[in-house]
């Protein structure tokens, strides 16, 4: 069994769910990848961000944020005119000026991981599956996010954000995946 918002007809969402979605992220540059993509979901659903990955993954060179820290406007026309993925200049802007905060934010806590667990004290949050979209956590986060200067991060975006990277477990109950995540985090206390 699965969480109910998993599309059952589309393999790469049910790999996303049992091998990503909700266990807890601690390497850098995977969470600057989800980050960018994020934020790049915001207004649209997951699953359209999710099918055009690897198409962003090319797009931003492989994810790499030095490269992608000194973006300028010939890599954004470029970017505009790659239908393969999200084609707004804002969110294109927006990730690339996120990258140069997430990059800041990575040398003042020596890593954005220990940045993001920080808010939680490195302990994951179980949260009931719902359609919940924010919460007090993904608040404090975006606000202090928006201080910083990241656009396109607001709690909505945050919230999705730290659920997909297992700071807030919101799988379902009768998922699969929430019993093994609350034994692992059971077993770490």
């Amino acid at each position: 069994m699965r969480c109910f918002w998993v599309n059952l007809k589309n393999q790469k969402y049910i790999d996303y769910h049992d091998l990503e979605w909700g266990i807890p992220l601690h390497d850098d540059q995977k969470l600057y990848e989800l980050f960018i993509l994020e934020c790049f979901q915001a207004g649209l659903s997951w699953e359209c961000i999710l099918n055009k990955r690897e198409s962003f993954r090319k797009a931003f060179d492989g994810f790499d944020i030095d490269k992608v820290t000194q973006y300028g406007e010939k890599k954004i026309t470029l970017l505009m005119q790659d239908s393969s993925i999200i084609r707004h200049r804002k969110k294109i802007e927006a990730a690339i000026s996120n990258s140069r905060v997430f990059k800041t934010i990575r040398q003042q806590y020596g890593s954005f991981d220990t940045y993001i667990w920080s808010f939680t004290q490195n302990q994951v949050v179980i949260e009931p599956c719902d359609t919940k979209t924010s919460s007090d956590l993904s608040d404090t986060i975006a606000w202090d996010l928006k201080k910083r200067g990241m656009r396109f991060a607001g709690s909505v975006t945050i919230y999705s954000f730290l659920q997909a990277a297992g700071i807030i477990n919101g799988h379902c109950k009768n998922c699969k995946l929430f019993h093994n995540q609350e034994k692992k985090e059971s077993n770490h206390v």
